[in-house]
């Protein structure tokens, strides 16, 4: 079994949270590259993640405030999985990963940083994208900055969208 190591997450985790829902209060204000909105369905979105695995990290929240799979309506969670997908196709086009993980966590637990609001990660991953710098230096590596590759994903999108 392959094992991933994500001891950067700790500071994530132990750090001071924000007053209020991000995943309710961003999509209300108008600033979605500032706050790394994607795009924008009719009951769910697509952000990137400010702390993510890798380039190209994004989650897809529905805009109401709910905590598990099972609180989803019908339109949540088809419009959901149609965002998973074109968050997918986004990165292929825009990233050429070789692979993804996605995935929702549910609860506290099971590793939920936010768990009172319901959100899908989908991570890009490429072979050999896990080296020795988190595990020996207590650093993670990422490429890109956070805004580079917003337009990157940004411009896939609305590339897929017009056609």
């Amino acid at each position: 079994m392959e094992r991933i190591f994500a001891p950067w997450r700790i500071r994530y985790i132990l750090a001071p949270k924000p007053k209020g829902c991000i995943f309710c209060e961003y999509p209300k204000q108008n600033k979605d590259r500032e706050n790394l909105i994607l795009y924008r369905g009719k009951s769910c979105y697509i952000i990137m993640n400010r702390n993510p695995y890798n380039p190209g990290h994004v989650m897809v929240c529905p805009y109401r405030h709910i905590s598990s799979t099972e609180d989803m309506n019908e339109e949540e969670m088809l419009e959901s999985m149609k965002l998973v997908n074109l968050s997918i196709r986004a990165a292929r086009k825009a990233m050429n990963p070789d692979g993804f993980n996605i995935g929702v966590n549910i609860g506290k637990v099971a590793g939920a940083g936010i768990e009172q609001h319901l959100h899908i990660h989908v991570v890009p991953r490429w072979n050999g994208d896990t080296s020795f710098m988190p595990i020996l230096a207590d650093v993670q590596v990422i490429p890109e900055a956070l805004e580079e590759t917003y337009d990157k994903l940004k411009k896939a999108i609305d590339e897929i969208l017009l056609n």
